[in-house]
């Protein structure tokens, strides 16, 4: 619908909107846009705006009936990411379950859909060994600390401040039958990084004023010839995150780059 003009009939018409039962309404340049229930009265609707502003241009059609509750898992995908592929349940069927990490998307971040998380998995194969014990802060939903298991960590503890991301990061460490082998703790990553160190490899994807922070933690927490991956970090922060690696000794090993993000894997040199 199009009010007649911005002022004083615009208000009323929302007022209508609302009156007659819209939810919400979206102002689309000079139009109001509101959805409604099949069995609303549309000639009631026509009647109240009109009563609003005799000038109003209405306009109604029919869209489909969604189901909202299955419609969100067709903006999911699958995603291959060198020798893992990284999947919701509903995606998985058919797959090696050797190589594939089952998600179910939650509260906590991580399903694969973010670059930062894509990153740090195709970067892994670069630092990773069979047999390492690694440490990934800010775990989320655990994927990256799967995805270490996955690629033959001997031991991963997942380390999450967020105690709503807990139960998600324990069930999927579950679902992928890593729980002998990745352990996930509550806890700040500062304070119970030292207390599991040595550690050969570090993940952490946190924004990037946090990664600065914990990059002396990180140094002390690694084993001789350990390395650590950061993600998190905006693609124009490259240059500064650049910058504080260089200050602290650290020595870029590999980078990765997907739309605005940077992804980078580094040792002590």
């Amino acid at each position: 619908m199009r009010p007649s003009d911005e002022g004083a009939a615009r208000s009323a018409c929302l007022a209508a909107l609302f009156g007659v039962g819209a939810q919400g309404v979206h102002e689309d340049g000079p139009s109001l846009v509101t959805h409604f229930p099949p069995a609303t009265d549309l000639a009631g609707v026509h009647q109240a705006l009109t009563a609003a502003d005799d000038g109003v241009v209405i306009e109604t059609s029919l869209v489909p009936d969604v189901d909202w509750s299955e419609a969100w898992k067709a903006r999911i995908g699958a995603h291959q990411l060198g020798s893992l592929t990284v999947a919701p349940p509903w995606l998985a069927e058919g797959r090696d379950p050797a190589a594939l990490i089952v998600i179910e998307p939650g509260m906590a971040f991580g399903t694969g859909e973010h670059p930062t998380t894509r990153g740090v998995v195709r970067l892994l194969p670069r630092v990773l060994q069979q047999g390492d014990v690694v440490a990934d802060l800010g775990a989320g939903s655990a994927v990256l600390a799967i995805a270490a298991a996955k690629l033959g960590a001997a031991r991963v503890y997942a380390i999450e401040l967020d105690p709503d991301a807990i139960a998600d990061a324990e069930a999927n460490v579950a679902r992928n039958g890593v729980a002998d082998r990745v352990h996930v703790f509550e806890a700040d990553a500062a304070a119970l990084l030292p207390l599991v160190a040595p550690v050969r490899v570090v993940l952490a994807n946190i924004i990037s004023s946090v990664l600065v922070e914990l990059l002396p933690v990180i140094a002390m927490a690694l084993d001789e010839g350990g390395a650590a991956i950061l993600s998190g970090i905006l693609l124009e922060e490259r240059a500064s995150m650049l910058d504080a690696l260089r200050d602290n000794g650290w020595r870029v090993r590999a980078e990765d780059q997907e739309e605005i993000w940077w992804t980078v894997a580094i040792d002590r040199g």
